[in-house]
C-alpha cells in the first residue's frame, strides 16, 4: 500500500524557535495528532507567504509534507489569529501560559481532543474578553479594579480541566485523605494528596481553604465556562484559589512555569 506523503491538519502553534538563517521549527497542537514539531521552511524571510499563519497562538489550516524525522509546513492559511487578545499585553500573557501549560502537560504525538477543545475555547474566551475591555476602555466606563476578574477564572477553570483530562481530576467534593464528603466551611488542601481535605484530617492539611474558595472551585469544576458567573472576587479569594491550584501543578510538574512570574509582575 503506497504510504501518504502529505496531509492536512488544523493546528494551534504553541512555540517556535530558529532553524538555520530562514527556517523555524514549530510546536504544534492539532486535535488528532496531538502534539508534534515541524519544520516552516522560509518562514522567517520577510517574503514568506506562510510566516504571518505561523505566528504563536494562531490557529491555521495547514498542509503538511511527511519528513524523515520532521513533518514539513507547506502551506498554511489563518483561522483564526486572535487580533484584540494580541492587542492586550495581559490577555495575550494568559494565553501563553495556557500554551506552557498544554506544551508541559502533553507528551509529544498522542491524541489530546478534548485538551485541543478546551485550549481552543479558552483562546476564544480571551479574545471576546480582550474585546470587550477595549470596548469599555473606548466608552469610558472601564472598572479597574475588575478588568482581570474573568481571566483570572479563566485560568483556574483551564488548570482544573487540563488536570482532570489527563487522569489528575482535582478532589474538591470529597476528602482526598478519608473519601467523607466535604462539608460546607474551612476545610485544608494539600497538593501530594490531590486536593481538599475535612477537618478531621487537619493533620495532613498544606494550606487552609475557605468555604468560598471551595466554593468557587467546585463550581468551576462542574459548570461549563460559557455558563460561569461574571464573579468579582476580592484579590485575597482570588490568590487562595490560585495557590491552590499553582500548589497542584507544581507537585506534578515538579517545577513553577515561566509564565507565573511574568503574570505576577503584570498584576
Amino acid at each position: 500500500m503506497r504510504q501518504q506523503r502529505s496531509y492536512s491538519t488544523e493546528a494551534i502553534v504553541l512555540k517556535h524557535s530558529d532553524l538555520g538563517e530562514a527556517d523555524r521549527i514549530l510546536t504544534l497542537f492539532t486535535p488528532r495528532k496531538g502534539k508534534y514539531h515541524a519544520i516552516a521552511k522560509g518562514a522567517r524571510r520577510p517574503i514568506s507567504k506562510k510566516a504571518g499563519h505561523l505566528e504563536l497562538l494562531c490557529h491555521s489550516q495547514l498542509q503538511m509534507g511527511v519528513g524523515r524525522n520532521l513533518d514539513i509546513i507547506t502551506q498554511a492559511q489563518g483561522i483564526e489569529s486572535f487580533r484584540s487578545m494580541r492587542e492586550e499585553l495581559w490577555h495575550m500573557t494568559c494565553a501563553f501560559y495556557l500554551a506552557e501549560l498544554v506544551d508541559r502537560f502533553i507528551e509529544d504525538d498522542a491524541e489530546h481532543f478534548n485538551v485541543y477543545t478546551l485550549l481552543l475555547q479558552a483562546l476564544h474566551a480571551l479574545e471576546a474578553d480582550a474585546q470587550e475591555i477595549q470596548q469599555q476602555r473606548a466608552e469610558g466606563n472601564l472598572q479597574a479594579d475588575h478588568e482581570r476578574d474573568r481571566t483570572l477564572l479563566l485560568m483556574r477553570y483551564f488548570e482544573i480541566y487540563l488536570l482532570s483530562y489527563i487522569g489528575y481530576e482535582p478532589l474538591f467534593r470529597t476528602c482526598a485523605h478519608c473519601n467523607s464528603e466535604l462539608q460546607p466551611e474551612e476545610n485544608g488542601f494539600t497538593p501530594s494528596l490531590g486536593g481538599a481535605l475535612c477537618p478531621k484530617c487537619a493533620h495532613l492539611w498544606g494550606q487552609r481553604l475557605s468555604m468560598n474558595a471551595l466554593k468557587v472551585l467546585r463550581l468551576l469544576q462542574r459548570t461549563d465556562w460559557e455558563r460561569v458567573p461574571r464573579f468579582h472576587l476580592d484579590n485575597r479569594l482570588h490568590a487562595e484559589i490560585e495557590n491552590a491550584m499553582h500548589g497542584l501543578l507544581r507537585f506534578h510538574l515538579e517545577r513553577d512555569l515561566k509564565s507565573w512570574s511574568f503574570l505576577e509582575m503584570l498584576r
